[in-house]
């Protein structure tokens, strides 16, 4: 234990809601708000760069400094996806990626003889159109695993394109007995080149809206951070601290300031014709591919855990001790402890099951919505607490009050830090339809604050969740496709990398295990990564 925390002494003292509210608000570092509280009003106008595309100036950019600008110029070009000959016809789908033709190949082992833990194992991936011709360029989206389900292990593994219809999946082979291998195509190389131009083209295909009210006045307006040029006056909601630009349209004879709440108000598909056929689920949209041959190995040797699911359970990299939490035990790994979550639901999937599972926990109930937080679970006895707040605009939740939309930079200021504190982000999934740009300056404003962070309280413990595989249609594909994510994925990866922060592999995690893939995950699933969360130190 870490001692007695000041807010349950004074809760069990004093006996008083409003006396535990008030000491909880100043704990919690004045997180937590009324929940039609006006706040964000205008700011002053800050220095924002615009994006343009397609002859549009559509999108407002966060200022950042020549180093920051250098740093993402060389994330965008590490992240840049190959692009497929401009003679193919988009138009035309026996020309594209067919699953249903295409095929793999397991190389020989290196050496010749059997299959051993700790072999690297190669497979050859050809694709080929709907014609069954080989494909002769690359771009193709592929997921590529090792499985056995009757000793519950998975393993993920690394697909290179070699830029001419052929990819190689590589394995590092981790435990006894078979391993079969399953490699999935999540879109062709043409359906990615629509995914491109339709953030290049219509970064604001989701769109967001805010209620004014005033007197008896109540008039909708549409709200982004890309908006089409319109006559029509701006409320210029940047947040005065991180830069972070935000507009929506003037009501007409309704001042900003009467701005109540925040939703997102829709979608607009923007597909040419035929494009659709593209992204068929079980047709040419996360199906697998066949085998040529043998699509399994047999593997002996010595076990050891290193990075993959055995028996259900996840093994981390590095051979640590691994080891199966249960409730007691992660009370007493938590227990002296205040842990932050801030994010997108995936996250809140975690103060939920801490929430469920934690024995002695209870829910304070903050009258707040449970989509969006504020929420706050206390463990009175083993001074426990655990927070959830989900992040600032873009983020396609409903009716967040005004007073509730927080900057996870600004939130961060707030911490105290410590060793009895344990911050974990997860930002991602709201951001797949805009410029990478937009994401990338997004998670450098955390970043500084989560460096100043660990400079004044250095035994800061900072967890970043990643991304995950999620299950496709259509119109989840267009506004969270896997390959959206993969790309942000590894930006978020190079922009934290050497900061100190620990990250927890959701999306090879999720891509391991054996369960359909979900936005939110299954509780197996989740299940382990809360026990990733309590080994990290």
């Amino acid at each position: 234990s870490q001692g007695n925390d000041p807010v349950i002494v004074s809760f069990y003292s004093c006996h008083v809601l409003l006396c535990f509210s008030l000491k909880v608000l100043h704990l919690w570092h004045t997180q937590l708000v009324t929940v039609y509280q006006f706040q964000n009003k205008p700011k002053p106008t800050v220095n924002i760069s615009r994006s343009v595309t397609s002859n549009h100036d559509l999108c407002s950019f966060r200022s950042i400094s020549p180093e920051e600008a250098l740093e993402e110029e060389f994330i965008l070009k590490s992240i840049a996806w190959p692009k497929y000959p401009s003679i193919t016809k988009l138009s035309s789908l026996p020309n594209t990626s067919h699953p249903a033709c295409g095929d793999f190949t397991i190389l020989p082992r290196r050496g010749g003889g059997s299959w051993h833990i700790g072999d690297q194992l190669e497979v050859l991936i050809q694709m080929h159109d709907y014609h069954c011709r080989p494909k002769n360029y690359g771009g193709d989206v592929l997921l590529a695993s090792l499985h056995n389900r009757a000793l519950g292990a998975g393993a993920a593994g690394k697909v290179v394109d070699h830029l001419n219809g052929t990819y190689s999946a590589v394995f590092t082979l981790l435990w006894n007995g078979s391993a079969t291998i399953e490699v999935t195509l999540v879109h062709s190389s043409e359906a990615v080149e629509v995914l491109s131009r339709q953030t290049s083209e219509h970064p604001d295909r989701v769109y967001f809206k805010s209620l004014f009210w005033s007197g008896s006045k109540t008039l909708f307006a549409n709200c982004n951070v890309c908006l089409r040029p319109s006559m029509a006056p701006l409320c210029n909601y940047t947040d005065i601290h991180t830069g972070e630009p935000w507009y929506c349209y003037k009501p007409k004879n309704v001042s900003c300031d009467a701005r109540i709440n925040h939703s997102m108000a829709g979608f607009i598909k923007n597909l040419r014709p035929n494009e659709g056929n593209l992204f068929a689920s079980g047709v040419n949209m996360k199906v697998p591919i066949r085998t040529s041959g043998p699509s399994d190995v047999l593997v002996s040797g010595r076990w050891r855990p290193s990075g993959f699911y055995y028996k259900g359970v996840w093994r981390s990299l590095g051979g640590t001790e691994v080891w199966e939490f249960n409730p007691k035990q992660m009370t007493q790994c938590l227990k002296g402890k205040q842990v932050h979550m801030y994010g997108d639901s995936t996250i809140r999937q975690w103060f939920e099951y801490l929430n469920e599972v934690l024995p002695n926990i209870k829910q304070f109930d903050l009258h707040t919505l449970k989509q969006t937080g504020p929420l706050m679970a206390l463990d009175y006895t083993n001074n426990i607490m655990v927070t959830f707040r989900c992040h600032g605009p873009p983020i396609r939740f409903g009716n967040v009050p005004i007073g509730g939309l927080r900057y996870i930079a600004n939130e961060l200021e707030r911490v105290i830090g410590g060793p009895d504190t344990v911050i974990v982000l997860g930002i991602w999934s709201h951001f797949s339809t805009f410029p990478m740009e937009v994401y990338i300056r997004r998670l450098m404003s955390i970043r500084i604050a989560v460096v100043k962070l660990l400079a004044r309280a250095p035994q800061t413990l900072v967890i970043v969740r990643t991304a995950n595989l999620k299950a496709l249609t259509l119109y989840e594909t267009l506004t969270n496709s896997d390959w959206y994510s993969m790309q942000r994925d590894k930006a978020l990866r190079a922009v934290f990398k050497g900061t100190g922060v620990r990250l927890v592999d959701a999306w090879e995690m999720t891509l391991a295990h054996n369960l359909p893939h979900n936005l939110h995950p299954d509780r197996p699933i989740i299940k382990n990564m809360i026990n990733q969360l309590m080994q990290l130190k």
